[in-house]
């Protein structure tokens, strides 16, 4: 047989156990006077330390705490007198310090007449509804934070129909956010880019483009967009970056400009120029036109630089730039093709007399004086004139005819203008000759060094030397440097011959440093020229040739002047850092000639300072040179470098820079440049002296 059914009341407190056991919240019930608790289910019994059992009988202030039921006493009084449920939060510490917050409800039982009979406490974990809210709010704060903080605009749109926008965005189309909120973003788009805004929006494309909004005022803005789509408050939105692109395009454009043109005078430059010319011998030739061109190169340029600075040079050469522009037509084309040399271009010119009319116009416009700082300068122009198609039929020969001009001009007393003529090839003949001889005396041997000995001045110990090229002409004889090196220079081959005399210069030293008396290292100094250093893979190649003859650093000083140093004085700094990180020495010859600015002095990475020569002549009688070289001793020891005298001829000299300090002397006195066998046998009789 089976068992007896349950009875109802038994069957239904089983029942309600179960479910109360078993439901997701924390269910009590409280005796409404004594304040006891009558029923607890499992969770809320576990959660304050006791069972279903044990909890039965204990007071609300022994279950929660004293603190905590005195805390919630208002909620459970005001459900008790005023017969009606109430739901509170509370936040509470988990034992692991975790926040938890709870949602409770108080619940009364009434007996039938109204009284209170007890009140159920039902209790919910809601921690996760809660920290999930937290961060949609802090999600949203962010957003808000960085729409303000963003430098770039941001807009928010809906449909097409904006919902929000930051103030950058408001101060680039110049309007305020009640303004555009709910206006369709279409409305702000320049015209002609509408149909691929459009485009993009319609197929919900995430990308970057650029296009041109509108001004309040209907000026467009260049901008790029950054379209991105994404879920904001439960609701899939566009946002887009708006980045103003204005402060970009310009500099583009100065890029452009400054790629096309020279940046001191604001003339078009060598590359602008042979482009353009190109294109206008090209039409002259298809309608059998003529041009001329005037090569026009300042005479003695180069005394203003030395003599009263780089500043001064460059304010006359934009005058000079200003003056040529005002002597010529809206069709013709002026350039600074490079240093002190403009280029000239006459469209139109038919004759002999519209070349020679502009020529002798810019001759007196040039040579008017200039104030600068007080003083009156001037400079005259050589002239060289060439005509397409008669002097040449492409850039480079009619470029090279017109520059034969000018050096005949300038052979023939400077401040005049010469028209190219056949003869004339003569002496481009003679350049390209001495060009092709430099070329072989490489091969062929015909270099030699000399060396002076540098010593210190306080014990007259040699302590480095200084190597000085000469040219063993087939024809001519021996050459010093100024004989060959400017035509070098100028015909690009300064680079192989300086490298071959630092190659020299080290393979040399490494006989110099057995015969030092001290057992030191020899640095030997080389000469470099403006296109040496200047050359983009200078330190590149010093760094292979101190590899490839396998000697320190230290042991190679490089001499530059100061007009070197202080051309483009960022990639110089540069250059002096990276060649001061390979050992290598570096010293500034002829110190005091140039125009050397002392803030960017001591920020050079050089070493050594050579008073030039014609401050130490005149020592000790001249006053001038006295305080000059003395300046220099103390200038050089404040920055900490070394100084060395050049030139020093007599022992007055030599009693008057060491009472002075001078670090090192150089000159007659001391030696002339030796051949390396002679300058070994000046070592070996020092070291046995």
């Amino acid at each position: 047989m089976s068992d007896p059914p349950l009875p109802a009341d038994e069957f239904s407190a089983d029942q309600f156990r179960l479910l109360a056991d078993n439901v997701p919240a924390l269910i009590a019930c409280y005796d409404a006077t004594t304040r006891r608790c009558l029923f607890a289910n499992k969770q809320y019994a576990r959660t304050f330390g006791c069972d279903e059992r044990s909890i039965v009988g204990r007071t609300f202030a022994e279950v929660i705490g004293e603190a905590a039921a005195r805390e919630i006493a208002p909620q459970v009084d005001h459900v008790l007198d005023q017969r009606e449920a109430v739901m509170y939060e509370r936040q509470v510490v988990a034992p692991d310090g975790s926040p938890h917050w709870l949602e409770v409800n108080l619940l009364p039982h009434l007996s039938a007449d109204g009284t209170p009979q007890s009140c159920f406490v039902l209790i919910s974990d809601i921690t996760k509804h809660r920290l999930a809210e937290r961060a949609v709010r802090e999600s949203e704060e962010r957003l808000a934070k960085f729409m303000q903080a963003s430098a770039e605009g941001i807009v928010f749109h809906k449909d097409g129909l904006v919902t929000d926008a930051n103030q950058p965005i408001l101060d680039l189309i110049g309007s305020t956010l009640p303004e555009i909120l709910g206006r369709h973003v279409l409305s702000f788009i320049a015209p002609e880019h509408v149909a691929r805004v459009l485009a993009v929006m319609s197929a919900g494309q995430e990308t970057t483009y650029e296009l041109a909004i509108l001004h309040k005022d209907g000026s467009p803005i260049p901008v790029e967009f950054i379209v991105r789509t994404m879920l904001r408050n439960g609701e899939r939105i566009r946002m887009t970056i708006v980045r103003d692109m204005r402060d970009r395009h310009a500099a583009q454009a100065r890029i452009h400009h400054l790629a096309h043109h020279d940046l001191l005078t604001g003339l078009p430059n060598r590359g602008a120029f042979m482009e353009r010319l190109d294109q206008l011998m090209a039409a002259a030739r298809d309608n059998e036109g003529h041009l001329a061109l005037l090569f026009v190169d300042l005479d003695h340029f180069k005394r203003v630089n030395d003599s009263l600075g780089h500043l001064v040079g460059d304010t006359l050469l934009k005058t000079v730039a200003a003056r040529i522009t005002e002597c010529l037509r809206a069709s013709d084309l002026v350039a600074r093709f490079g240093g002190d040399e403009f280029m000239v271009l006459l469209p139109i010119a038919q004759q002999r007399e519209d070349a020679e009319e502009v020529a002798h116009k810019l001759l007196r416009a040039i040579a008017a004086p200039l104030e600068v700082e007080g003083q009156s300068i001037s400079v005259s122009p050589s002239i060289g004139i060439a005509f397409f198609p008669d002097h040449g039929d492409d850039p480079a020969t009619l470029i090279k005819h017109a520059d034969t001009a000018m050096y005949v001009a300038k052979s023939r007393g400077r401040a005049n203008c010469q028209f190219f003529e056949s003869s004339m090839a003569s002496v481009a003949y003679e350049a390209l000759l001495l060009e092709v001889q430099l070329g072989h005396a490489l091969e062929r041997g015909e270099f030699e060094l000399l060396y002076q000995p540098i010593v210190r001045a306080s014990d007259g110990i040699c302590v480095g030397l200084e190597a000085l090229i000469r040219w063993h002409h087939p024809e001519r004889g021996l050459l010093g440097p100024d004989d060959f090196v400017p035509v070098a220079e100028q015909r690009r081959l300064m680079q192989r011959i300086g490298r071959w005399t630092m190659r020299q210069a080290l393979r040399s030293a490494r006989t110099w440093q057995a015969l030092r008396p001290d057992g030191g290292a020899l640095p030997v100094a080389v000469n470099l020229s403006s296109l040496e250093f200047h050359a983009s893979d200078f330190v590149d190649s010093v760094a292979d040739l101190l590899l490839s003859e396998g000697v320190p650093g230290h042991w190679l000083e490089l001499e530059l002047t100061e007009h070197v140093l202080m051309d483009d004085i960022a990639a110089v700094k540069d250059t002096l850092r990276q060649l001061r990180r390979l050992g290598v020495r570096v010293a500034i010859d002829d110190f005091g000639t140039g125009q050397s600015s002392l803030s960017h002095l001591r920020e050079l990475a050089v070493d050594k300072i050579k008073i030039d020569r014609s401050f130490v002549t005149g020592l000790p009688t001249d006053a001038g040179a006295l305080a000059i070289a003395r300046a220099v001793v103390q200038l050089a020891h404040g920055l900490k470098l070394e100084v060395t005298a050049e030139g020093v001829e007599t022992e007055a000299q030599r009693h008057t820079l060491c009472a002075m300090h001078c670090d090192e002397l150089q000159g007659y006195l001391i030696s002339r440049p030796l051949s390396a066998v002679a300058l070994a046998a000046w070592l070996g009789e020092r070291a046995q002296a």
